[in-house]
């Protein structure tokens, strides 16, 4: 009995005593950190100290490493709220104790915060230190790990800002004295970690917006069809090595370099576009640049390689000249040939016309040629099948075809087949006539100097001897079109048609898309012709076409005035005779026998002749360059009355604009047997 009560006593001894002992111990301490929770911060359950006697002491029993699974990420949070507190209620009392908390607390923080720092720098092989920035360290790489680089923005529990605000203290104690540690300090560590934690934010932010455009820096400059480009420079870069020195004294390298080219030449073939090249394409393109990689080992002078091609450069410069010449040569003489299509077509209906009597070959309805009521169109042309165009395209856009009426002359060559023409294919109740120039008596070499210029030794020497021409440079003075004297009929229209008052002049490169009866009803209010002007560029103005370092030119004309052009003209016959216009184009044909004050041509005579005296249309009436120019304005082409092929690429020929072939090719009926029989196809 006696022993037992001895094990019970020992029992009350060793266990129940120090179990209210410790009882009595926890209030103690539960009552002194909710105190501290109201005043300033709460540690996490985690927390790896624990308070006895007033004192903070370790929790040496708790590892000192950081969860292997943290709830939140480790960072600098700013809490306004709790400082604002802790600045208004703390008392003298409770700041020693909290002081010697913080203490305890932050050299426990230290150790935990070098522990994660050094771990987490040891994984992304970064070499900094926690003395550096840890806090930025740990901050950075583990919002990028749980939050994939975003920022976190919403408040975290009270637990992970009393813990993260006190590592920021910590590190604050780190690098200042001891005398900065007083209670005063407070605001400027929450400044410095307010400052901190936004210049962290904006660095990260940064960092990933660069992130984003250079991604999009990249997308962008992968050009579409780089490896067709790859390949073209690695062919120039080839042609570079086998003209070097260096390299040619390597037979071994110049034979691999040549086989090298050869199957890239084949490889790249045509093609235009990446989806074009052969599948062995990226094989070839990298066998080449290990070839060419050796040769920039043999040769590494970029001097050499610098100077080689500037020689390529200047080389294909004179090589793109001399294709220039020899193009624009080819191109004014297949504008100066006649198609066999259009050789045939002549002799063809020649044949037939021949073939008719005398009433067979006469049109109806003469007795209009001379009615000056009616709508009177002048058209001198040798081509059969352009003037066929001219006519059938006016006529489709006639209100009222049997008020007009078409006056054709050509030359004796071509008039059996033009009268053919349009006894085959009458141009519904137009009424049409065919005229001969050569029977036109009073058109000679003792009335038009012009006649008498083209018969001269010089001018058949300038034309028909083999040699280059001495004066003239530019081809297109040197078409034989310029010889014949129907390109000048147009300043003999008054005595041509001496019993009208209006004609309307068309060119036979010319396309009609609307009714032109509202010309006749103009007011020219005393003008002699109705032009439409094209001063739009620099070379339609006078001194394009005019040599004004002669003084009779200088003198009476402004070089910037603006031309104009032939093709669709309104002429008032009235006041043509009136001023005698055909006089003054006669005193300047005379002044330029020697071609001294222009070259040949229609036009420069015109601008002089008719200097004054002309009438500005509107430019929907006629617009120009579809004979040379790819890029006249589609809102152009489909609000214009005429539409004018003037150029060396007419419609008819193959050498035409393929896009503007259409406007022309519309009023042509490719099923009439005579285009049949010479292979005249669209």
């Amino acid at each position: 009995m006696n022993l037992r009560k001895a094990a019970v006593l020992l029992l009350l001894v060793t266990v129940i005593s120090p179990i209210v002992l410790y009882t009595g111990m926890l209030s103690n301490y539960l009552t002194s950190s909710s105190a501290s929770s109201r005043n300033d911060f709460i540690v996490e359950e985690e927390a790896s100290s624990f308070t006895f006697g007033g004192d903070v002491r370790p929790l040496n029993i708790l590892p000192q490493e950081s969860s292997a699974n943290p709830k939140e990420p480790l960072g600098i949070v700013y809490s306004e709220n709790s400082t604002e507190s802790v600045a208004a209620n703390a008392s003298d009392d409770s700041a020693n104790d909290n002081a010697r908390k913080t203490r305890q607390l932050t050299e426990d923080s230290l150790e935990h915060q070098a522990t994660v720092s050094s771990s987490l720098a040891s994984s992304v092989g970064h070499s900094q230190t926690v003395d550096e920035n840890p806090i930025k360290q740990v901050t950075s790489t583990e919002l990028k790990a749980q939050h994939g680089g975003e920022e976190l923005n919403k408040p975290q529990s009270t637990g992970e800002t009393e813990i993260r605000t006190i590592q920021t203290d910590a590190i604050k104690e780190t690098t200042t004295t001891s005398s900065e540690r007083s209670h005063s300090a407070s605001g400027h560590v929450e400044t410095t970690v307010k400052q901190h934690s936004s210049r962290s934010r904006g660095r990260n932010g940064a960092r990933e917006q660069m992130d984003v455009q250079t991604d999009k820096q990249k997308e962008q400059t992968v050009l579409p069809d780089a490896r067709v480009c790859q390949l073209k420079d690695q062919l120039i870069r080839g042609r570079v090595y086998l003209s070097l020195s260096a390299t040619r004294n390597s037979p071994h390298f110049i034979r691999e370099l040549r086989l090298r080219m050869k199957e890239v030449q084949r490889v790249l073939g045509e093609a235009t576009k990446d989806s074009e090249l052969p599948r062995n394409a990226l094989e070839k393109l990298k066998s080449m640049e290990q070839t060419l990689a050796k040769g920039k080992q043999i040769q590494d002078d970029c001097a050499a390689v610098v100077k080689k091609l500037r020689a390529m450069i200047h080389s294909t410069e004179e090589q793109l000249r001399a294709h220039k010449k020899q193009t624009l040569f080819l191109t004014h003489l297949t504008a100066k040939t006649i198609p066999k299509g259009l050789h045939c077509l002549p002799l063809r209906l020649s044949t037939e016309y021949f073939m008719l009597n005398s009433s067979q070959q006469q049109f109806p309805g003469q007795d209009k040629l001379e009615d000056s009521r009616l709508y009177h169109y002048a058209l001198f042309s040798d081509n059969v099948l352009a003037a066929a165009v001219v006519v059938n395209s006016t006529i489709y856009h006639a209100k009222d075809n049997s008020k007009h009426v078409f006056h054709i002359v050509t030359d004796r060559l071509n008039y059996a087949a033009m009268r053919m023409w349009f006894l085959a294919n009458p141009a519904g109740n137009a009424t049409i006539q065919v005229q001969n120039v050569e029977e036109f008596s009073w058109l000679n070499s003792s009335y038009s100097p012009v006649l008498k210029q083209l018969g001269s030794p010089s001018m058949i020497d300038y034309y028909f001897k083999t040699r280059r021409a001495e004066s003239d440079s530019n081809l297109k003075f040197r078409n034989p079109k310029y010889l014949s004297i129907m390109n000048h009929l147009r300043f003999y229209l008054p005595e041509i048609f001496p019993k009208l008052n209006k004609v309307l002049f068309l060119d036979d490169d010319i396309v009609v898309q609307k009714d032109l009866t509202k010309l006749w009803s103009l007011n020219l209010k005393g003008k002699v012709i109705g032009v439409v002007e094209t001063c739009g560029e620099s070379f339609h103005r006078f001194d394009r076409y005019l040599n004004f370092s002669n003084p009779l030119i200088s003198e009476k004309f402004d070089p910037r005035a603006c031309g104009w052009a032939f093709g669709m003209n309104i002429v008032d016959l009235d006041e043509w005779k009136r001023q005698n216009i055909t006089e003054v184009y006669h005193s300047w044909q005379n002044l330029n026998q020697d071609r001294q004050l222009w070259k040949l041509g229609t036009l420069p005579p015109g601008l002089i002749t008719f200097w004054n005296r002309t009438y500005a249309l509107d430019r929907s009436w006629h617009v120009l360059g579809l004979g040379y120019n790819t890029n006249v304005s589609q809102k152009e082409i489909d609000r214009a009355a005429v539409v004018h092929y003037n150029g060396n690429l007419k419609p008819w020929l193959e050498i035409g604009i393929p896009k503007y072939r259409s406007y022309w090719a519309k009023f042509v009926d490719y099923d009439q047997m005579y285009l049949r029989e010479c292979n005249i196809n669209p």
